[in-house]
């Protein structure tokens, strides 16, 4: 019973914590995707008008459309440099709120007073040094036009433009060091893109069915578009996360059935111990089914107990680390300080589940066994015994 309840605790601590890593990163990768993610099938960028962007922007359940205009630029400052992957965005991108809470340094603001700012990932700063307030240096960006052998002024492949560094914002490690935002009209002047876009960014309107509004625009797009949400734009992570859960579930179902075998030992000296109690009643008119049923109804009570015990006891743990963070993540620059942890109904539904059909079926082969007619002779040896 004590195997079956730790085991039992030990499943659910850990797919809880595979559940409060899965909202962590549903989390951290909203905060900086968009909820509907427009681009074309085939190809880099697409034409975008304003009939486009209104017919988009009349679908049921959508609220905001967001010009993008991403790619790879080089970036100065001062005497430092880097590759960083810049993202132009229209003037509504502010009104999505998405980095609202997450500025560690400056003011959000793409333009102001007919200046144009950048917003850069602190990951970005570190790396070259950059000053927000009271800055006197410029963010010079530099994109390569073309890189033919045959241009011998330098100049002509690659066109540059100045930007004042407004904030900083603070996500994630791979988001903070290799992205800056930009106003759409600069990165356009910089790319010379004109009405071209990488994608379109959707905010859908409160409580709106995601996945109903999803639908509607790849109605009216067609097959060139695919029309991504947030979790489809990161698909292979959540693929790799839930195949992880699954493998680990796996594993320690099989720590349950070792644990089980205790109880099939236990049970199997059981029927040899009360061999004479079993035969003395059947003399009496026991039926084989109700000293089978006796048998099962041992190991039923091991099996309840021991999964109600663990439930429990894990479900305990759970939230104590929730509440007060028992185990750290151990490391200074962790996103969260301790183990994200996350009970869900399923995980206690499975795991019960699991344990009794295994402690069952490791208990019908006793049960049978002792349940088993005894002949006369038998019955007779065994008294004797």
């Amino acid at each position: 019973m004590v195997g079956v309840a730790f085991s039992t605790a030990a499943l659910i601590i850990v797919l809880s914590v595979f559940n409060g890593l899965e909202d962590l990163l549903r989390s951290l990768n909203s905060s900086f995707d968009p909820e509907l993610k427009i681009e074309i099938v085939k190809g880099k960028s697409f034409e975008v008008d304003d009939v486009l962007r209104k017919k988009i922007e009349a679908i049921e359940g959508v609220e905001i459309v967001t010009d993008v205009i991403e790619d790879y630029a080089y970036m100065r400052y001062r005497d430092a440099d880097m590759v960083v992957t810049i993202k132009g965005v229209s003037d509504n991108f502010m009104d999505q709120h998405r980095l609202d809470g997450h500025i560690v340094d400056g003011r959000l603001r793409l333009v102001e007073n007919g200046v144009n700012y950048a917003i850069i990932g602190r990951g970005i700063q570190y790396a070259l040094s950059i000053g927000i307030e009271n800055n006197i240096y410029p963010l010079q960006v530099f994109y390569i036009k073309s890189a033919n052998a045959s241009i011998f002024d330098v100049s002509k492949i690659y066109r540059r433009k100045n930007i004042e560094p407004g904030s900083v914002f603070s996500i994630e490690k791979n988001y903070d060091e290799n992205y800056v935002f930009l106003p759409l009209s600069f990165a356009q002047e910089l790319l010379d893109y004109g009405d071209k876009r990488t994608s379109l960014e959707i905010k859908t309107v409160a409580g709106a069915n995601i996945k109903k509004v999803q639908s509607r625009i790849k109605d009216l797009l067609g097959e060139r578009f695919s029309v991504l949400t947030n979790e489809e734009q990161h698909k292979d992570l959540y693929k790799l996360l839930k195949m992880e859960k699954l493998f680990v579930f796996i594993s320690l179902t099989l720590l349950i059935l070792v644990s089980s075998i205790n109880i099939f030992f236990s049970l199997m000296m059981l029927v040899i111990d009360k061999k004479k109690d079993v035969a003395i009643l059947s003399a009496m008119g026991a039926s084989p089914m109700l000293i089978k049923r006796i048998f099962l109804s041992e190991g039923a009570l091991i099996a309840f107990l021991g999964a109600a015990i663990g439930l429990l006891l894990g479900g305990a743990i759970c939230w104590l680390q929730d509440q007060y963070g028992l185990v750290g993540m151990g490391m200074e620059n962790a996103l969260v300080a301790n183990y994200p942890i996350k009970l869900k109904s399923i995980d206690f539904v499975t795991t019960s589940s699991v344990v009794i059909a295994i402690t069952f079926l490791i208990s019908f082969y006793p049960a049978s066994l002792a349940g088993k007619s005894f002949s006369t002779k038998e019955l007779q040896d065994v008294m004797i015994m």
